[in-house]
Formats: C-alpha cells, structure tokens, sequence
C-alpha cells in the first residue's frame, strides 16, 4: 500500500461523508440518471446530475423538471444548479431540498460557454465578488434547514489577467460553503491545453475548507498524482469517463492503495455500451433512450479497430435488439488499446482570444451584476 493511499480518507461535505473522495463532473447530456447509475455500479463516489436552472426550476419548467429524474437506488441525490439571481437561486435551492430530496447542491461557476459568461453567469460571475457572496449566501441558507451541505465548481478566472479562484475559495468559506471545486483551467482556455494543478495548490493552502482538484484526470493515477501534490481533498472527473464507466471502478481501487488499471476486452466494452443502452431504454424509453446513446458510441470505440461502417451502424441505432446484432458482430477478444491511456478524451478545442461577457463586467470587481439574465433553459458545464 502506498503512503499516498494511507492520508486517503472519505470525503465530507457538511452531514455528507462520501466514502471515496471521487466525484462525477456534471456534464450536459452526459450525466443523467442512467449514467450516473451505470458510473455508480463501478465504484464508490458522488455522482452529480446534469446541471439545472435555478430559474427553470423556480418557474416550473418541465424541460427542468425532466432532468431531475433519479435512479431507484439513487439513494444519495447531488444536483448542480445553475444561476445569476441570488433570489432564485435560494428559492431553488428550497425546492431541491423539499420536494425532491436531495442531499447535496453544487453550484456551477465555471461554465466557459459563451452563451452563458455573455450574460455574466458561469466562469464568468466570480469577478462579481459581491454577487457571488450574495448568491452562496441565499443557497447555503437555504439548504441548512434541511441539512444538506452546498458546495461551489469554479475556474482560475476569466483569462490569465483576471483571475478569482483565491477570491472565490474565501467567499465560499466565509458563506458556508462545505467544499469548493477548481477546474485549473480559466474561461479563455475552455478545454484546451493543460490544468494548472499549482493553482489547485494554491487554493489548498489559502482555505481551511475542503479543495477538490479538476482537469486532466484521465487515469486512477492521475486522481492519486493530484491529491499528492495538490493536497486536494478529491477529485472531480468528467472528460476522462467518456466511454470508460470503468475508471471509477480503478479510482475506487486507486484510493484503497491498489495499483490497477482495467484493460477491457472489446467484448467487455460492448457489454458495457449494451448495459448502458439498456438502462437509458429504462429511464427513457427505448426510442429516445438509443439516441441519447448514440453519442457515446465514438468515445465506447475511441481506439479500437472497430470500422467505419461499425461506427455509422452503430451511431444510427434505435432499438436494442439492433444494438445486440451490432455488438455480436464486434470482436469480443480484441484488446484495449493502450495506446489511449492517458490521452484527453471529449471536447478540447482551442483557447479563445476573446470572451464574452457583458458591456463592462470587467470595470468593476464588486458589483452585484445587476440587470443579468437567466435563461431557463441553459445547460452546460464547467
């Protein structure tokens, strides 16, 4: 065992103790009930549902209200909420907490989309230290009637120039937050290029309350390098599941002091794209749960021989029994190509010379941002 795994210890948020401090990065489209339960047949974490609007939420929007489905043996509910309007977001947070249980709320801002730091939200809202404050502040007062720890995802800053995670972690301290989580990369850089992990560092040192590391967190080792030189409490992975619900299972493993990284057979990849097509038909109905996972058929395949008519075949399916006769025809010993390990996987794009955000939300670093907007339908991560 080494000494690494023996400082591991569970993760606690507030009344929350997380038995392996590893934590599923909400992801737009990605993480809904189905995956999430498949994720959690893996290994032991916390596993966050997509990201929802407070205001959709508030206003009883059912787009809203149908991303708030959870898993039978969901028994521990985390959701991350999205919002500008610090009397939304409080009154959301009431909802999540009254009518639907949940037992963790995870507030989002780090998301680079444009369409969301146009409108200061996301990445982008932490320059307001005032309205971020005033936000946390509705939320954690909000959720402690009802024991339920509230924590914050936020980036190094809008660009190099204008950093806010030091800033941030403060806030979120002095507000009651339970933890924050820091994606070491800022809004200009969205994907792309590598995650500061000193920053994480940095932050480690700068709050007394739980820092969980994100970014770049592509194999059980890299969550273990992290923890050790960052001094982070957890981690938080997104890009780095796609296609491999496994590597939960390896950060499970990883945090009790085993070395293992698991290598599945083509065969064992098709079992594992057939489980999860099988539980999105179950959440969804079979329609519309086989296109919602056509999209995960490239990440499934990334690497191995699997041809372009395979591909295609298997990108345009719609019914489960198709998927079996396509999965039977897959060559079931074919080994895992390790050649992927380690590499990004998902979205990376470039980094943006120009971010947008609304006319002079740099002149002033403690407003409260008044005059935003929310859209109810916004979606998207950090």
């Amino acid at each position: 065992m080494s000494a690494l795994a023996v400082q591991a210890r569970p993760l606690t948020l507030g009344s929350l103790e997380v038995p392996v401090p590893v934590v599923l990065a909400p992801m737009a489209g990605v993480t809904n009930a189905a995956y999430r339960r498949l994720c959690a047949e893996q290994g032991a974490g916390l596993y966050v549902c997509e990201m929802i609007t407070s205001r959709g939420l508030v206003e009883g929007d059912q787009h809203t209200k149908d991303m708030l489905v959870f898993d039978d043996l969901e028994t521990v509910r985390s959701v991350q909420l999205y919002g500008t309007d610090p009397v939304y977001v409080g009154k959301a947070a009431e909802i999540l907490c009254a009518e639907y249980g949940v037992a963790h709320i995870d507030l989002n801002f780090g998301c680079p989309v444009p369409k969301v730091t146009r409108k200061g939200g996301g990445g982008a809202l932490p320059w307001k230290r005032g309205l971020l404050a005033e936000i946390l502040e509705r939320a954690v007062a909000a959720a402690s009637p009802y024991g339920v720890p509230v924590t914050m995802k936020t980036r190094k800053g809008i660009d190099e120039d204008h950093l806010t995670y030091l800033d941030a972690g403060r806030i979120a301290q002095e507000t009651g937050c339970a933890a924050i989580a820091l994606h070491g990369r800022t809004v200009a850089q969205a994907y792309s290029g590598e995650a500061d992990w000193d920053a994480i560092a940095r932050l480690v040192e700068a709050v007394d309350i739980p820092v969980l590391g994100n970014g770049d967190i592509w194999e059980a080792s890299d969550a273990l390098r992290m923890v050790e030189q960052t001094g982070a409490a957890g981690v938080v992975v997104g890009r780095g599941c796609l296609g491999r619900p496994w590597l939960f299972r390896d950060l499970a493993a990883a945090f009790r002091g085993e070395q293992v990284a698991t290598l599945p057979t083509l065969g064992e990849v098709g079992a594992m794209m057939r489980r999860h097509a099988e539980l999105l038909a179950q959440h969804m109905g079979e329609e519309r749960g086989l296109k919602e996972f056509r999209k995960h058929v490239s990440w499934y395949l990334k690497g191995f021989g699997a041809g372009g008519a395979m591909r295609r075949d298997l990108g345009l399916v719609s019914t489960l029994a198709d998927l079996d006769t396509l999965i039977a025809e897959l060559d079931p010993d074919e080994p895992f190509p390790v050649r992927e390990l380690g590499t990004p996987r998902g979205r990376q794009g470039s980094p943006r010379s120009r971010i947008a955000l609304p006319e002079g939300w740099l002149d002033d670093t403690d407003g409260s941002g008044c005059g935003l907007t929310e859209e109810v339908g916004e979606t998207s991560g950090g």
